[in-house]
């Protein structure tokens, strides 16, 4: 089947997709997008987290054919071009990225809970993380990156 859908701003389309392919598989395989992790394949770890529609999702849970007509945004989709964007910049500057394996969903879910929350505290902070496993487990500067990049939007407004 033919899937085609918005992925970061553009049009895309993917021919020849098998109806059990994930979304995480046309995203990594098909259309060359790597940011989204494939780990667990089961919804666990969150290193896959992508947006559909504007709302963070595991993409190696979504089928492919359900994206058909819809908004995808990636990891890469939240930089400003060249430059990284405002979670991902705050992720390098606290160290928060470490092995980088979880990184990408894990942006993609603060990205997600900055924008809804102004000024996230750290209880919000951690129960939006929590389906996002690092294994690494330094957490504590992935929480600063959080802080750090909703104190800067805030002081943007």
């Amino acid at each position: 089947m033919r899937v085609n859908c918005t992925v970061n701003g553009t049009d895309q389309s993917a021919d020849d997709v098998w109806e059990g392919e994930s979304l995480l598989y046309v995203l990594r395989e098909r259309m060359g997008l790597p940011g989204s992790k494939n780990a667990c394949e089961q919804g666990e770890c969150g290193s896959c987290t992508v947006y559909l529609d504007d709302v963070p999702v595991c993409s190696c849970l979504v089928a492919a054919g359900q994206v058909e007509g819809r908004r995808v945004r990636t990891v890469e989709g939240l930089s400003d071009g060249e430059a990284l964007g405002p979670i991902q910049k705050a992720f390098v500057e606290c160290g928060a990225v470490q092995c980088g394996f979880c990184t990408p969903g894990l942006v993609v879910q603060a990205h997600d809970l900055v924008e809804r929350v102004p000024d996230p505290s750290d209880a919000e902070i951690r129960e939006a993380l929590a389906g996002n496993l690092c294994r690494c487990t330094g957490y504590e500067k992935i929480l600063d990156a959080v802080r750090l990049a909703a104190s800067r939007r805030a002081d943007s407004r």
